[in-house]
């Protein structure tokens, strides 16, 4: 271990006025962050839980409903990029506050009837309103706590997203089985709408955010060109490892529920309960990974170790669990190893949003998150539509097939953490 793996960079200055990471504001406004993405992955998460539906409804081949749902990331990705260079400059509170209000009204054109264009332009508007949802989330989180407090709000943010599809998976379906995937728009299109109203009410911005922070800390008001953190070893290395850890999110969203019914033959019901799993085990991967990086960071152990090698880790347990699906037999056991593959492969975004904002200085955290954010929801372009092929190709083996280039992505993935990340190696200084 190197003197920079054991002396971390403490860059924020101390609390001055408003309120310390500490208090109540903080935590009030990190709550409502955490509904926030719970909303946000809800909405993502209806097309994969009504997917069978969706193609008797409109009679969709797989290849045609992973397009649908690839379209989603069309203005997905660019979104989270100019929006997270927005955020450098705009109040995160109000970018938040038009983002959720955008939600609700993309969901009404799908909700209210019409075909596959309908559909299709819908998911289009609607992926432009969330593309920049998670970097700006964490960036308004992030404002109200210094480097080292900031792995336990970074992990409840992404907490948020599991929590979302635990809560939402059984009710929609519900929704859907008993009311059409129809109706099931409209309740999160009203979930959207609520919090917008809370937001309004209770939203704030952090003492740490870039304006205040810039006139109390010489280090923190470098501003380095964006080219300058985009070609570090820690940025590559952190946005590779997230891509692959968004490509098992992308399909957890999409295509899980539908093998597990169709290509592990558990009933719909059971599968709606079923899928539950992998985001139970993303949880608890999610807080024993804040924990012990906490832990380690408290300790005087650098990011390199408390971020990469741990983040890596977290991906190679997932790779191992997706690449010996093939290996066993029986629903049960693919299942569990579905659950396990998909829950620690899916658990990166936290060391991902975490590295990055110790990496960047203040004035350049919005654009540095927004553009990884960017780059890695590219999976979700890509993912949907490969997997559709597959099992048009290969019929229920295909699904397999999906695991098992999602296991040799995850892995990949690992070794890029390992190798690259080392914020305190990378992080631009005062004098650059």
């Amino acid at each position: 271990m190197t003197a920079a793996d054991t002396a971390p960079r403490q860059t924020e200055p101390p609390t001055t006025g408003r309120s310390s990471g500490s208090g109540t504001r903080a935590w009030v406004v990190t709550g409502l962050l955490v509904v926030f993405m719970m909303v946000n992955f809800a909405d993502k998460s209806v097309f994969g839980l009504a997917a069978d539906e969706i193609r008797a409804d409109m009679g969709l081949s797989a290849t045609e409903f992973g397009l649908a749902n690839s379209a989603f990331f069309l203005l997905f990705s660019v979104a989270a990029g100019a929006v997270g260079l927005l955020a450098d400059r705009v109040r995160p509170t109000w970018l938040l506050l038009a983002m959720a209000l955008l939600w609700s009204v993309a969901q009404a054109p799908a909700a209210l009837g019409g075909g596959l264009a309908v559909l299709i332009g819908s998911r289009v508007l609607l992926g432009a309103a969330e593309g920049p949802a998670f970097p700006v989330a964490q960036q308004a989180a992030l404002s109200w706590f210094p480097n080292h407090r900031r792995n336990l709000p970074g992990a409840l943010i992404t907490f948020g997203v599991t929590l979302g599809v635990i809560i939402a998976a059984p009710g929609l379906t519900w929704v859907i089985h008993h009311h059409g995937w129809r109706a099931a728009l409209w309740v999160v299109a009203a979930a959207g709408a609520l919090w917008a109203l809370l937001w309004a009410v209770f939203g704030a911005d952090g003492t740490y955010r870039t304006d205040t922070v810039q006139t109390l800390s010489s280090e923190s008001a470098v501003k380095p060109a964006y080219r300058r953190i985009f070609g570090t070893r820690t940025w590559i290395g952190t946005t590779a490892a997230y891509f692959t850890s968004y490509w098992a999110v992308a399909l957890m969203l999409v295509w899980l529920p539908s093998y597990l019914r169709n290509g592990l033959g558990h009933s719909s019901d059971a599968a709606g309960r079923l899928i539950v799993l992998p985001w139970a085990v993303g949880a608890l991967a999610l807080l024993g990974q804040a924990a012990l990086t906490g832990w380690l960071m408290r300790r005087g152990v650098g990011s390199r170790w408390a971020r990469g090698r741990v983040g890596g880790s977290l991906l190679l347990l997932g790779a191992a669990a997706c690449l010996a699906v093939p290996l066993v037999d029986g629903a049960a056991a693919k299942t569990a190893l579905l659950a396990v593959g998909f829950g620690m492969g899916g658990s990166f975004a936290t060391v991902a949003v975490t590295t990055v904002s110790e990496l960047a200085p203040p004035a350049r955290r919005g654009g540095a998150l927004g553009t990884m954010n960017a780059t890695v929801t590219t999976a979700g372009l890509i993912a949907p539509a490969v997997v559709g092929s597959l099992v048009d190709s290969h019929g229920a083996a295909g699904y397999q097939t999906a695991v098992v280039l999602t296991g040799g992505l995850l892995l990949l993935g690992a070794l890029a953490a390992f190798a690259l990340i080392d914020p305190a190696r990378d992080a631009p200084r005062p004098s650059a």
